[in-house]
């Protein structure tokens, strides 16, 4: 099967469709390539972001690169955000033990050398999932010691210790999504708290800068779901102005007629206005494009600090809420602090596979 398709389903009931531009086409293939990922997935009982989350990027991502996204924490998710598709209901009480073991197998299987680990919201367990993706993190490092681990977390309700427990396994990205602007938090993340992210973003940089954690703090906007340009350019401050060194931007896509409509597409000529934008706050890197920052491929060679290598990534996969302080405020003036500093490979500039490990769920939107 291949053939070129638009993306995005059709508008809540009987509102005019936005027409679909020509950048939103992608190519439906399912190769070989794509059923071995499926194989594995269903053969170790693995959720997968790119298809709870009906992500546009899976023919490329598992038809082309072979990668995966892993999901953890089980299929149901506590939350019920209006961008996501991933389904809400009530989990099955406690967590899958063995699940961290099958996902560093499969990894190991797929000879990936940065691994994304995400989750659904588990607002249910006493400490938010974190000790699952402190279990998830140690497993992939005792089967893949020469692979990077990113981590996109839930927010944990700002539940005590959760950010150092996934900390303390030294990912070497951590990465939580900010979605949206604070106006549409209400109807796009309910349950979710602008401000309570932010401070998670901003608690991961106090920890960074103060050396207890060496890895790289990074979030992920979305646009298209009503806001503008200036509210989007102040969220970018803030998220600046929290420490995150690493954004990605991509455009909003309505996964079913149930969620949220999308209000606009977004020109590829303005997410490379974006991207210079972050970066002239002082990001070191930011991702942008209306399906670019949703690839679970970083555009950054990633070394594990465990095992240096000098070899590129061969492949990746991304696999995905408060009491905290925070000491960022909402920003309202151009100034931003110093870059963050980090160490990049220099044996390659793009990954060979490119894109962005901005989270699969940026397009179809999954994550909290």
């Amino acid at each position: 099967m291949d053939e070129l398709v638009s993306i995005g389903a059709p508008p809540v009931g009987g509102a005019p469709r936005l027409p679909r531009p020509d950048w939103l086409r992608i190519r439906l293939s399912t190769p070989e390539p794509y059923q071995r990922v499926r194989r594995l997935m269903e053969g170790l009982n693995l959720n997968t972001v790119c298809e709870e989350a009906r992500c546009p990027n899976i023919y490329e991502c598992w038809g082309e690169h072979g990668t995966a996204t892993f999901m953890i924490l089980g299929d149901a998710c506590t939350r019920r955000c209006g961008f996501c598709a991933v389904h809400t209901g009530r989990p099955a009480p406690g967590v899958d033990a063995g699940e961290p073991a099958r996902v560093a197998e499969a990894a190991t299987a797929m000879g990936l050398r940065h691994v994304v680990v995400t989750s659904v919201d588990r607002d249910d367990l006493p400490d938010g999932g974190a000790g699952h993706f402190a279990d998830t993190i140690r497993a992939i490092r005792d089967q893949l010691p020469e692979a990077a681990v990113e981590v996109l977390t839930p927010d944990f309700r700002g539940v005590e210790d959760a950010l150092d427990i996934v900390l303390a396994e030294r990912p070497e990205v951590f990465s939580h999504n900010m979605e949206t602007v604070p106006r549409l938090y209400r109807q796009a993340r309910p349950g979710s708290s602008y401000e309570r992210s932010l401070a998670l973003l901003a608690e991961a940089a106090v920890r960074r800068d103060g050396g207890g954690y060496e890895g790289r703090v990074k979030t992920g906007l979305m646009v298209g779901l009503g806001e503008t340009t200036a509210e989007l350019e102040a969220a970018i401050r803030d998220i600046r102005s929290a420490g995150t060194g690493i954004l990605t931007i991509g455009q909003y896509l309505q996964p079913t007629r149930e969620h949220l409509p999308v209000d606009r597409y977004v020109h590829p000529d303005e997410f490379e206005r974006l991207r210079g934008f972050a970066l002239g706050l002082g990001f070191s890197h930011c991702e942008s494009g209306p399906l670019g920052a949703g690839r679970p491929r970083p555009t950054w060679p990633v070394t594990s600090r465990r095992t240096p290598s000098t070899a590129p990534p061969r492949s990746t996969a991304a696999v995905l809420p408060g009491r905290w302080r925070c000491s960022a405020r909402r920003s309202t003036a151009r100034n931003s602090p110093p870059k963050e500093r980090i160490s990049i490979s220099t044996s390659s500039t793009r990954s060979p596979t490119g894109g962005s490990t901005a989270t699969c769920r940026s397009s179809s939107r999954c994550w909290a």
